[in-house]
């Protein structure tokens, strides 16, 4: 299963796949058209409290992992997050984010869920 992180702000690439935005919010000041999206995923996005406490502080990512593994496992994230391993099961998939640091967002977590580890990376 080939599982990609990018910022959405970054160019397309011939090799994204299937370009799934896993934000709940839409990246501040990009185009629909200039996003180039397949899907919105939205209902697999944090909640808006969890989000709201974690505030990208690298210090709480563990704790943040955690708990969003937690949300993952409620039937609407769930769904959600099931259409994406089938998206993925099917070619590459490109989970874009607006986060600045990748690697300690949300699209982490979802990716490594879907290569089935747990936690983010």
């Amino acid at each position: 299963m080939e599982v990609r992180l990018r910022r959405v702000y970054e160019p397309v690439s011939s090799d994204d796949g299937k370009r799934i935005l896993v934000d709940r919010v839409w990246p501040r000041g990009l185009s629909k058209d200039k996003a180039r999206l397949d899907e919105w995923e939205k209902d697999v996005a944090p909640s808006t409290e969890l989000r709201k406490w974690y505030g990208h502080d690298v210090d709480r990512f563990d704790e943040f992992t955690r708990r969003y593994e937690d949300e993952l496992d409620e039937p609407e994230r769930a769904a959600a997050l099931d259409r994406m391993r089938e998206s993925a099961g099917q070619g590459p998939v490109t989970l874009l984010t607006a986060t600045k640091d990748i690697d300690h967002s949300q699209a982490a977590v979802l990716a490594a869920r879907l290569r089935g580890a747990s936690g983010g990376g």
